[in-house]
């Protein structure tokens, strides 16, 4: 009577495993404590505890669960897709995301009913998450090697107001022409633009589109084809902005009523450097700027 009482308590895959006789009712009660005191994920617990074999454990999720088994050591990950949630995140719940198709975001998990683990990453993200179920060995192997590849990380907590202002610019074409920067080099239009050119870098966007109107001035980047809208700063700003633009692209500074193309590379880390076309045109309302990264 007393082992039906305590059955009743085992949900999701805990229980899956017992009715399978893959784990015994007592190892599952006492791994779901442990892994509590932990901090680990159920699966990651038992895996790590020789409990259950990991390919034992993604065979019954996929059947009894109907969710589609990849394997993910076959998968060439995108650090920009593996960037979209944050390090702690996919550490707290042993999820990566592997692949993003317009607005849906899919996450490798070993146990598909970590259900708070989709919701944490839609709410950080603003995607759809949607469950991909791999094998937790295979997958610890693979947040381990992302994890540990830092120079390319393009998470934007990772720069703080010092680096912004220090990321450094290379000039694709030498120019020995001297331009006034007192615009360009304001402190906050420098972090500024630093920001917008990590975030897009950082969401995999192919365009940023800085556009000014009567009363307002917005950023847009363009992201699976749409113009989504990213920032909004004052009015009042476009000039500096535009100036900070200029400057970066080696372009004409003072130069406001005829379109302009230019190039700029944008140094990230030691290793990595980002190449951006930039194209100005003059509007009714001040100049406007697209870059193409």
């Amino acid at each position: 009577m007393v082992l039906a009482q305590q059955s009743t308590q085992l949900t999701g895959l805990a229980r899956q495993l017992v009715m399978q006789n893959l784990l015994r009712e007592e190892d599952a009660n006492k791994a779901i404590e442990e892994a509590k005191k932990e901090k680990l994920p159920f699966v990651q617990y038992v895996t790590s505890k020789n409990l259950v074999k990991p390919i034992d454990i993604a065979t019954l999720a996929s059947t009894e669960f109907g969710t589609p088994l990849l394997d993910i050591s076959a998968l060439d990950i995108e650090k920009e897709t593996s960037s979209l949630i944050k390090e702690d995140l996919i550490t707290k719940h042993h999820a990566l995301p592997i692949f993003k198709r317009g607005n849906r975001l899919f996450i490798a998990l070993a146990d598909p009913t970590n259900i708070s683990a989709l919701d944490e990453i839609k709410f950080q993200s603003g995607l759809s998450a949607e469950a991909i179920l791999v094998e937790a060995d295979k997958l610890e192997k693979v947040i381990e090697k992302v994890l540990s590849d830092t120079d390319d990380s393009m998470d934007m907590s990772d720069f703080n107001d010092e680096e912004l202002d220090g990321l450094d610019y290379e000039d694709t074409e030498k120019d020995d022409d001297n331009v006034s920067r007192s615009d360009a080099d304001d402190a906050p239009v420098v972090k500024f633009v630093n920001k917008i050119l990590l975030d897009a870098i950082n969401k995999g966007a192919s365009d940023i589109h800085f556009e000014p109107y009567e009363k307002f001035f917005r950023v847009r980047l363009r992201m699976d084809g749409l113009l989504q809208e990213v920032a909004k700063p004052p009015v009042n700003l476009t000039p500096r902005i535009l100036a900070r633009i200029k400057v970066l692209s080696r372009l004409d500074i003072s130069e406001r009523r005829i379109p302009q193309d230019g190039r700029m590379r944008m140094k990230i880390s030691k290793n990595r450097a980002i190449d951006f076309r930039v194209s100005t045109c003059p509007t009714l309302f001040g100049e406007k700027a697209v870059l193409r990264i």
